[in-house]
Order: structure tokens, then C-alpha cells, then sequence
């Protein structure tokens, strides 16, 4: 069958907003229908692209409303007074932004921020983490607030640009929530208010609900079938939405007014993201295709086909000037890059055969793995379970790779159904690294409910201990950060190693509060049989910095639900639908600084 990377070229069409110039298809420049309105970053980067030109190859570096000013300063210009010129204009830009954001004065304005502001534009540009903000964050000081939904059923997918947040849920429910800076309600100066409380819980705005009676009807601009995929644009202008009966909704994010409908997937809609810093979106669906669309022209683009199982996770490029999205397609265990105006992907191979994961070696013991008091696996020799028993080892082989999300330009982080967290390169088919059973294993399954094992009933053998997989996964772009979640009661915190080539563990996220009170977790007493901060399965998860570049913190919103996101496969009967918002504060030195979110890295 023939798909856009097997037909000819010159019988594809793609769809664009306008035709790009031969030096934008050289330089592989974002095409005009994802393209956004210029920001004040922008701006910079197109000044550092015309200095960076040959004599022979001039840019066109300004927009049309500089156009007329520009081409008489060009004609009596040479080469480098031209670069001067746009590296001026460039340190402009950049000195009136640090103005505004630290409220110096321009002669006061201390040079090692206009230093640093570029130290962090060029490494940006060349798309390389370059922020190690793991060791400055206090994860386990993090306050939770739990915002109640009021549904019936399970919350399935969350998406925030502060200070809102965006849910939707198997109810064909799609709301909008208000968050509260921490710095409101700790404030502790004489201006605060003493007569009102100030709240702390998430305020919800409003929200639209779809109607599952008009399933046939594509004149009509709402869900009918379970809604479980979203995602917002960086701007927050824009929210998307997919539901079962692959329907994708375009809305306005500030009136959650419906847009336009896309009817285009075959099948449910169960991924989607946009690209960073832009409004191009890529969507996946059941029908196994990746989807291009652009949401200002609410257009669609291209579609890629490779898959061979459902695309149940796509996390967008984060480079402004590359059309690309990485995707991982479930059961066909692979994940694949797509590079849009290239027109190609690279396939990367999860899984494998029990002899590829040892499991041969596992049973004849010759090499083992001991379990901690988290019940996470360390590797190293000896047996050992955290019952005391000398249970076998167990290599839980990879069934489906579930989530997908993008640290920089050439790294990925991918998590499994066998609780397995791996960091990939793009230069390579095989992980860099591996870490197994991220959020432990369940109980062992009690005789009495194992009704296929007929001899369960006799032998009072409990069951397997199967592994919690992954259900949620989000990372800090260009930084070393990542964060899973499941059903465990906990969101972890993993960092990248200094070689860029490992995982280590950072901690849980989060404290269970001591009084009980509603404001803090689910407002439900904690005890030592039942150490959990969540009650619920973790069907979304998604992160923002607060402040510039995360100077105040980290904000983390978790969707959770009685149910997981695209099955009734398990049910948590203490649950309760709604959002967990997870502050986490800086670190605080002995002198009661608070350590500085950025450091130097690799350039």
C-alpha cells in the first residue's frame, strides 16, 4: 500500500501555507503553515542567523515591517559593519528583556545576566541539555493540593501553562482550572490580606461537556466518545483534544470555545503534542498514523505512517527550526524519529526475546537482582525478595513501550509496560541505558482471585508479582530532568548523568502531610501500612518552571483517576478523579539562599 514514503514526489502534495524560498529548504526551515507570530526570542535568533552569514550569502534577517529601513541601511553597508549592526540590535533585545524581568535600570544591569542570557540562547540553538536543575530542586520539601473533579469517571490526560491547567476525562468532559502561585498564599508581608483565607486549591474556571448522541454527526463541534488525549501550545492559545471515535478538536484555550473539528484519523485519537514554540501539531492515533496539522490555519499538513500498532505516545520537536516529533507505537515495541521536511524516520527497537533479556541466565542464577525497601531492582548478584524469601529472579520482557518524551535535540527518554525506563540517542537503534521496574511490582495476585489457575484453589499458591507500568511521563526540555508516575502512590524524580549516557534515581516527589488536612494530598490520614501520597492512577502527567528559566521552583500537575487512560483493566476503589498540583520549591542553603537553578553545562 502506498504512503507518503513510498510514493513518488511528484505525486505528493503537501499542504502549506505558502511556498518556501530555496534557502528555506536548505536550511530546513519550519514551513509558513506552523509557523507563529515572532517573539522577542525570535527576533534574537533571526539577528544571530544574518551575522552568521557569508559575504556571498546574504539572510534575510528582517520582517516585512523593518524591510524598507533595512534595505537602505544595506546598501551602503559592507559585510561586517552589516554584522555589527544585527549584533547590536541583537544585545538590545536582549538588555531591554533582562530589564524588564529583574527591573534594573539599563546602566545598572549587571553584565554576567546579558552573559549568561547568551551563554543559554547559543546552547539552546544547538538543541544540547544544558541545565542540570535536578541537584537545585528540593523534591521531597513538595506541597500537593488536590483539586476534586466531581466526575463519575476516570481524569485521562492534563496539560498546564501557568497559571491554568487544562483536563479531560471518560465523561467527554474537558476542563479548565486556575492555579495559584505559591508566592500568593505564602505570602507572609504586611500587605496580606487578614480578613479572607486565600486559597490553595485549583479553582476550576469552567468547562464544555460533549454529547455521545451525536456520534455520526460532523457538523457537530464536540467529543462523542471518550476523551483522551490533549496537549496546549507554548503560547497557550491553543488547546487540542482527541477522543475515541477519532474525533481531534481544535479549541480556544481561553473560552474553551471548539475551533474545528478533524475527522481525518480512522480510529481513536490517543496522542498529541505540539511542537515547541510553535502551533504545528502532530497527533496519533489507533489507525497506527502520525498526523501533521497546523492550528492558526487549522490546516492539515502530512501524514507519516510506519507504525505497526497504535501510536499511544508523540512528544514534538523541541528545535524551532526542525519539523520533527518522536513517537513509540505500543506493541510493536519501536520508537520512531520523524523528520517531516526531510520526509524520513529512524526506527529505534525496544523489546526483544527472553534470551536478549537474560532471562536463560535469571533462571540458572548466574546473576541475580536484590530488591530495596521501594521494591525498585538494584543489579548485582545474589537473590532476594522483600518478603525474606529466596524467590528466583524475575526479567520482565518488554510488551509495549507506552510513553515517549524529548530531554534535547538528540536525546529521549521512552517507559514501558514492564515498568522500564530507558534513555535513548539518536545515534543509536539500542538504549544507552535502562532502568527496570521504575515504580516496583504489585502484591502477588491472592489465590481466590486467580480463577484461570485451576490449581490456585488447592495449593493456596499466590499469584505473580506483576510490574507497575509506567502510566506517565514528563521531562524539563534541555534540561536533566524526567519524571514517570503509575499507580504506586508516588511521582518519581530521574536525572541524566553527567556523561549523558545514564539514568540515576533522584527521589520521590512530594511529603505525606501529617494533619490530615484537605489541603494537603487527598485530606486522608496516612499510616505505615499505606505510605502513599496519590491515591490513584497517574493517566497524566505535565511540568512548567516557575519564573524565568525555573528560578522559583517547579509546578507539576498529575491527572488521576480510578481507571487507566485507555482500558477498564483495573480499578483503585479509594481514588478520587481530579489534579494533583505538586509545588517544588529550591533548595534552600545554610545561609537561606536559595541555590541557582542554572548551571554551567555542556555547551
Amino acid at each position: 500500500m502506498s504512503s507518503f514514503f513510498t510514493t513518488p514526489a511528484s505525486q505528493r502534495k503537501r499542504k502549506r501555507g505558502e511556498a518556501p524560498s530555496a534557502a528555506s529548504k536548505k536550511r530546513n526551515v519550519t514551513s509558513a503553515a506552523a509557523a507563529s507570530r515572532p517573539t522577542r526570542r525570535d527576533e534574537r535568533e533571526e539577528s544571530i542567523s544574518g551575522s552568521e552569514t557569508s559575504d556571498d550569502e546574504p539572510a534575510n534577517t528582517f520582517s516585512e515591517e523593518h524591510e524598507d529601513s533595512a534595505t537602505s541601511e544595506d546598501e551602503n553597508e559592507t559585510a561586517a559593519e552589516k554584522r555589527l549592526r544585527l549584533a547590536e540590535r541583537y544585545l538590545d533585545n536582549i538588555r531591554n528583556e533582562v530589564e524588564e524581568e529583574v527591573g534594573f535600570d539599563a546602566a545598572d544591569i549587571d553584565r554576567d545576566l546579558i552573559a549568561e542570557r547568551l551563554i543559554h540562547d547559543v546552547a539552546e540553538t544547538k538543541g544540547k541539555i544544558y541545565r542540570t536543575i535536578s541537584e537545585d530542586l528540593d523534591f521531597g520539601a513538595a506541597s500537593s493540593i488536590f483539586g476534586k473533579s466531581n466526575l463519575q469517571h476516570a481524569v485521562t490526560g492534563c496539560a498546564v501553562r501557568l497559571p491554568h491547567a487544562w483536563t479531560v476525562s471518560k465523561d467527554l468532559i474537558v476542563e479548565k482550572w486556575e492555579i495559584i502561585d505559591p508566592q500568593t498564599y505564602n505570602n507572609t508581608g504586611s500587605d496580606r490580606p487578614t480578613n479572607i483565607a486565600l486559597r490553595r486549591k485549583p479553582k476550576r474556571l469552567f468547562w464544555r461537556k460533549g454529547n455521545k448522541n451525536k456520534k455520526g454527526d460532523r457538523n457537530y463541534l464536540g467529543h462523542t466518545g471518550e476523551i483522551i488525549s490533549i496537549a496546549v501550545s507554548d503560547s497557550g492559545k491553543y488547546l487540542a483534544t482527541g477522543d475515541k471515535h477519532a474525533r481531534l478538536i481544535i479549541w480556544d484555550a481561553d473560552t474553551l470555545t471548539p475551533r474545528k473539528l478533524f475527522t481525518r484519523h480512522r480510529d481513536a485519537v490517543t496522542s498529541l503534542s505540539f511542537r515547541r514554540g510553535t502551533e504545528q501539531l502532530f497527533s496519533g492515533g489507533a489507525d497506527r498514523a502520525v498526523i501533521v496539522w497546523s492550528a492558526p490555519e487549522s490546516a492539515y499538513i502530512e501524514t507519516l505512517v510506519g507504525h505497526q500498532d497504535t501510536v499511544i505516545g508523540i512528544a514534538g520537536g523541541l528545535e524551532a527550526n526542525q519539523e520533527t516529533c518522536v513517537s513509540v507505537g505500543a506493541r510493536d515495541r519501536s520508537a520512531r524519529l520523524w523528520r517531516v521536511v526531510e520526509e524520513n524516520q529512524l526506527v529505534f527497537h525496544g523489546g526483544g526475546t527472553a534470551r536478549q533479556k537474560g532471562l536463560d541466565k535469571l533462571r540458572k542464577g548466574r546473576f541475580g537482582a536484590k530488591v530495596d525497601e521501594d521494591d525498585a531492582i538494584k543489579t548485582g548478584p545474589g537473590k532476594g525478595d522483600v518478603d525474606g524469601k529466596d524467590d528466583a529472579p524475575i526479567a520482565y520482557a518488554e510488551g509495549s513501550m507506552d510513553c515517549v518524551a524529548l530531554l534535547d535535540a538528540s536525546l529521549f527518554v521512552t517507559a514501558s509496560d514492564n515498568g522500564a525506563l530507558s534513555l535513548w540517542s539518536t545515534n543509536r537503534k539500542k538504549p544507552l541505558f535502562t532502568v527496570p521496574l521504575t515504580h516496583g511490582r504489585d502484591l502477588p495476585t491472592p489465590p481466590d482471585e486467580m480463577s484461570a489457575d485451576v490449581d490456585a484453589a488447592t495449593t493456596g499458591r499466590p499469584g505473580p508479582r506483576l510490574a507497575r507500568y509506567v502510566t506517565a511521563l514528563a521531562t524539563v526540555p534541555f534540561a536533566d530532568l524526567i519524571l514517570t508516575a503509575s499507580w504506586d502512590g508516588w511521582i518519581r524524580a530521574w536525572r541524566v548523568g553527567s556523561d549523558k549516557r545514564t539514568l540515576e534515581a533522584v527521589g520521590k516527589v512530594g511529603r505525606i502531610p501529617l494533619d490530615g488536612n484537605d489541603n494537603d494530598a487527598n485530606g486522608i490520614e496516612p499510616t505505615d501500612d499505606d505510605p502513599i501520597l496519590i491515591r490513584g492512577i497517574v493517566n497524566g502527567l505535565s511540568v512548567q518552571e516557575r519564573g524565568d528559566r525555573g528560578k522559583e521552583g517547579l509546578c507539576i500537575v498529575a491527572a488521576v483517576g480510578k481507571e487507566p487512560r485507555l482500558s477498564r483493566s483495573m480499578t483503585v476503589k479509594t481514588a478520587r478523579n481530579g489534579i494533583y498540583i505538586l509545588e517544588v520549591p529550591k533548595k534552600v542553603l545554610a545561609d537561606g539562599a536559595q541555590e541557582g537553578i542554572v548551571r554551567d553545562g555542556d555547551q
